[in-house]
């Protein structure tokens, strides 16, 4: 019984995890390599995220440099950060790009704690759904009397809290990510 649960544990885990990854990505005014992870460029004719090809450095708490191993790879990257929702111009000088992170406003402040908290319920709708299938594999358990009655009530309990404390991880999260936006 207790494997069943790690099952369920791990892949509420995994989400967790999966919310900490968007969290790195928002932009919090603070130059993070984070940022560029889900940006990619066509190289050799496959998609390849940019730290693949490129050293990236962050000299000072708002520059980000970005130094190709192969120097044709330079415009392609440029491109795509230009490209992307970063909502920074790259800047290029032959041989490294720079990004340099603005101050931010109290208005993309606000719009960057909404995308953190749609991460956010994106998480809890996950975690949820886990629980869910959970209940619905121990339900199916019990029609075949692989289970008793007693078992599948204190399955349900324990499910119930652990969706709860995996919940309210989020939340915590949540509340630290966005008190991060605000004192930048």
């Amino acid at each position: 019984m207790s494997s069943d649960y790690e099952i369920y544990k791990e892949k509420m885990r995994k989400t967790i995890d999966a919310v900490l990854s968007q969290f790195a990505s928002v932009r919090a005014g603070r130059a993070n390599p984070a940022v560029l992870d889900k940006i990619t460029i066509e190289y050799y004719g496959a998609p390849t995220p940019i730290h693949q090809v490129a050293s990236i450095a962050s000299p000072d708490p708002r520059t980000l440099t970005i130094q190709p191993w192969d120097a044709s790879c330079l415009k392609l990257i440029e491109k795509a950060i230009q490209t992307s929702d970063l909502g920074i111009n790259p800047q290029n000088d032959g041989k490294i790009i720079r990004l340099i992170f603005p101050q931010l406003t109290e208005e993309r402040r606000k719009e960057l704690v909404k995308l953190v908290n749609k991460y956010a319920e994106e998480g809890r709708i996950a975690i949820r759904n886990i629980r869910r299938a959970a209940l619905e594999d121990f339900k199916n358990m019990k029609k075949k009397s692989e289970i008793t009655e007693d078992d599948y009530k204190n399955c349900e309990k324990d499910l119930q809290k652990l969706t709860d404390d995996f919940i309210k991880e989020i939340d915590n999260i949540t509340d630290k990510k966005e008190k991060e936006l605000f004192e930048l």
